[in-house]
């Protein structure tokens, strides 16, 4: 259901939000909304906007949210808000979870490797950022390893639970299957191996002092802006 007063979060609340249910959560899942711009969706706990604002849509992490098939029991959905008109294409003779590599243009697409357009509204990269971000902060409140068993885009789990791309599902999940990498120079690399990379690429800025903790006062998630300032 579409959220008409999102409300925003800061990284200090939802450090507090993730410490209250600390023995609650086993599983984080990252989508996006398949909408617009500024569209928030209640489906999920949190939801990014493609500035980078959070936005939360319950009191308790532990609420139970419609977000992933199967899989909404102590685990908490976020979602970027983009991918509106989003497709998908698998090559030839392949099955979805082999495919390893991805591109945007068909021009420069290999034989083996999936087609992807981000439709008109793409994940921005500070959308990005900050879902890494996010994920890297409700790990270390929530004490929980950022592996692909306690992290996963929707995507990977439709492909465990056969309903990915290629699975012929009529209700085929593909939620960042697929995201840019700076170091593919024009590849896309599995979505969920970027954004788990990403997070503990945060973790480790923390560890060593290089972000400080946010001011309370600010909604922003400084981590992600800083990296992205610096870039």
């Amino acid at each position: 259901m579409f959220v008409k007063n999102p409300v925003k979060i800061s990284e200090n609340e939802l450090r507090a939000m993730a410490r209250d249910v600390r023995s609650g959560i086993k599983n984080i899942y990252l989508h996006w909304t398949a909408g617009h711009y500024g569209q928030v969706y209640d489906d999920y706990h949190l939801c990014i906007d493609r500035d980078g604002t959070v936005y939360v849509n319950c009191k308790y992490l532990t609420e139970y949210k419609t977000h992933t098939w199967m899989r909404n029991h102590c685990a908490i959905g976020i979602a970027l808000c983009c991918g509106v008109d989003a497709r998908c294409w698998l090559p030839d003779g392949c099955e979805g979870y082999e495919v390893e590599r991805a591109y945007e243009n068909y021009h420069c697409a290999k034989p083996d490797c999936a087609l992807i357009d981000f439709g008109p509204e793409p994940p921005t990269d500070i959308q990005i950022e900050v879902m890494a971000d996010v994920v890297a902060i409700l790990c270390e409140e929530l004490f929980l390893p950022i592996t692909p068993e306690t992290v996963m885009t929707h995507c990977e789990a439709a492909f465990e639970d056969a309903y990915g791309p290629g699975d012929g599902d009529p209700d085929m999940r593909w939620d960042l299957w697929f995201l840019p990498d700076v170091e593919l120079y024009g590849e896309l690399a599995p979505g969920g191996e970027v954004l788990r990379g990403k997070a503990v690429f945060y973790q480790e800025l923390r560890e060593q002092g290089f972000v400080d903790r946010q001011d309370e006062n600010s909604d922003d998630f400084t981590a992600a802006q800083e990296v992205l300032t610096a870039a």
